[in-house]
């Protein structure tokens, strides 16, 4: 089964990009992989602290993809799965995409403000050299709309 890659972090244009990978799941018969990031910089205090920090970081990650995978069952009839990583961004998404062989597609969200967004210009400047295609989705589409095109 075809996978599609969505990035969930606390991007506003993480909304639409999630919107996309379900409804074009739903309609291909594929699956969605919600992949979230921790960042290494995170966890640069003493051990115990560190080690709390993590916890707190995969609760409230796991609490934000209930969120979305609820949407996705409840009115997509997909039912998505979490990773969740810890390192620098663009590493862990290749790492992912490498390692599960069923990762299709690779769908992020990108910003109506201030330009693209950072994974998005990292990802897309290699695009070239991606084991799977990129799809950016506009963060001002409305729900119509990505019901239109997908």
């Amino acid at each position: 089964m075809r996978k599609f890659l969505v990035i969930l972090d606390d991007s506003r244009e993480c909304l639409n990009a999630m919107r996309y990978a379900a409804m074009r799941a739903a309609k291909t018969g594929g699956g969605v992989t919600i992949l979230s990031i921790i960042p290494p910089e995170e966890f640069q205090h003493w051990l115990g602290v560190g080690t709390l920090m993590r916890e707190e970081s995969r609760e409230r990650i796991e609490a934000h993809f209930e969120v979305f995978a609820k949407w996705m069952r409840d009115r997509q009839n997909v039912f998505p799965e979490l990773v969740i990583r810890e390192g620098e961004a663009v590493n862990q998404i290749l790492a992912q995409i490498r390692e599960d062989e069923n990762i299709g597609v690779l769908v992020l969200g990108a910003s109506e403000e201030g330009g693209p967004g950072p994974l998005v210009s990292q990802l897309s400047r290699g695009a070239g050299g991606l084991p799977v295609p990129l799809t950016i989705v506009p963060g001002g589409l409305s729900k119509d709309q990505l019901e239109a095109i997908t």
